[in-house]
């Protein structure tokens, strides 16, 4: 239960720049990507629940109906929706860190000298 709560705060506060108090935006961070605000909340419960999905792997409830092999591989795919949920905050977070330290550019100068040629 330690270790969760723990990776939640990393996710939260270190990989996604959330929860922080003195932000314009309540509990999330001053620049956000998306216009819509719920999508971020709704992520964050959302990452909470996949969070915790993990416990039925160590309690093994049992549901009569499902085969433990397919709440296995439904439980492993969970966990692959929630990589894919955090990687999209994780490169929000850090494509807005780079731009706001201005290491970010929309151009990358080449190598060598470009001429027009007509022919």
């Amino acid at each position: 239960m330690v270790a969760t709560v723990y990776q939640l705060y990393w996710d939260f506060v270190k990989d996604w720049g959330f929860l922080n108090p003195k932000s314009k935006n309540l509990w999330l961070r001053d620049d956000l990507v998306l216009k819509n605000r719920s999508v971020y909340y709704m992520s964050i419960a959302l990452n909470v629940v996949l969070r915790v999905a993990w416990v039925e792997t160590v309690l093994r409830f049992r549901f009569g109906i499902v085969e433990s092999r397919l709440l296995d591989f439904f439980l492993a795919s969970l966990e692959v929706i929630r990589r894919g949920h955090w990687n999209f905050y994780r490169l929000e977070n850090e494509h807005l860190n780079n731009v706001g330290n201005f290491r970010a550019v929309k151009a990358v100068p080449l190598p060598f000298r470009e001429t027009d040629s007509d022919g």
